[in-house]
């Protein structure tokens, strides 16, 4: 019996994860999660190369709906494994600190943020707000700059675990949130939180569900400064080239879901990426990427499945 179980995790393997990690998973972190949600969070977990057991990902359930955050942990993990990493700074800057920035125009007509001072005592006052650097080999730093009250809606979230950890540990989880964003925007990572402003309902594979990741509700001030011309600030790749990128990514997730002919790929297209256009934005290829990496994962497992069938 306790075999039967463990093999029912097998569809769920990555990254090193045996049936034993997923079942403490399930046990654990994801008990509150419905078997559907279940799926769900794990093929997001596993289209990320995430892995829950040490937190690089960690699914929340409330009122019944589904949602989950990427640790700061897997962020940095991510960057280092791209070209040209070099670390990163984060700072808090608080009431009573002196701090001062700039913007400044690079050779290639660009901008970028510059600080000029930082500097502080005791007392130090209330924070007010911080910036993150990512380094990049070969590009201009690439700075997020916010105000606290960008990150305000975080301390009154209805999600009761999101909103005890912003106010308790609040300059923690706001160091963490622009490290997030600086990583992400310097190193071109490609993936986003549901943090539950929307909470997304349990995937079902015969309902169109729309998985656009939202647009950021707080501004921010980030660095466009680089070297090449073709490129964001700090190495990030432009978005025509993001575009392009995600192109290729598609017609080739198109091969590994067995769709090869233009009537299927349109087809397809209609059902599972919702457009507010004739043409697909950004962030609207990047949520239907996600959802191929669902199906894609969901066709493994039941060619796995009929694989072990007893003849």
């Amino acid at each position: 019996m306790a075999q039967n179980q463990l093999a029912s995790y097998n569809s769920y393997l990555f990254g090193g994860l045996t049936a034993e990690d997923i079942k403490t998973v399930h046990e654990t972190i994801a008990k509150d999660c419905t078997e559907a949600q279940f799926k769900l969070f794990m093929g997001v977990a596993k289209a990320a190369d995430a892995n829950p057991l040490i937190g690089e990902i960690h699914p929340t359930v409330y009122q019944g709906k589904l949602t989950w955050q990427f640790a700061v942990d897997y962020h940095v993990r991510k960057a280092k494994e791209m070209e040209g990493y070099q670390g990163y700074d984060v700072q808090i800057v608080h009431a009573n600190d002196e701090f001062k920035y700039h913007q400044e125009r690079d050779t290639d007509g660009r901008y970028y943020i510059a600080i000029d001072e930082h500097s502080g005592g005791f007392p130090t006052g209330e924070p007010i707000g911080g910036y993150a650097i990512a380094y990049k080999e070969g590009f201009k730093p690439f700075t997020v700059l916010m105000d606290v009250a960008e990150v305000d809606h975080f301390k009154k979230s209805a999600i009761g675990m999101q909103k005890t950890m912003w106010t308790n540990n609040f300059k923690d989880m706001f160091k963490k949130h622009m490290v997030k964003r600086a990583m992400k925007a310097a190193f071109g990572l490609r993936f986003d939180d549901n943090d539950g402003a929307e909470p997304t309902p349990a995937y079902d594979p015969y309902q169109r569900t729309d998985i656009t990741p939202q647009a950021p509700s707080e501004p921010e001030i980030i660095n466009p400064g680089g070297k090449n011309a073709g490129s964001q600030a700090g190495g990030a790749p432009n978005e025509e080239e993001r575009l392009s990128q995600a192109r290729a990514e598609m017609k080739a997730k198109f091969k590994q879901l067995g769709i090869t002919d233009k009537a299927g790929m349109e087809a397809h297209m209609t059902q599972f990426c919702k457009m507010k256009k004739d043409v697909p934005s950004l962030q609207e290829l990047t949520g239907y990427l996600k959802l191929m990496d669902i199906h894609i994962a969901d066709k493994l497992a039941a060619q796995k499945a009929d694989d072990e069938l007893p003849d």
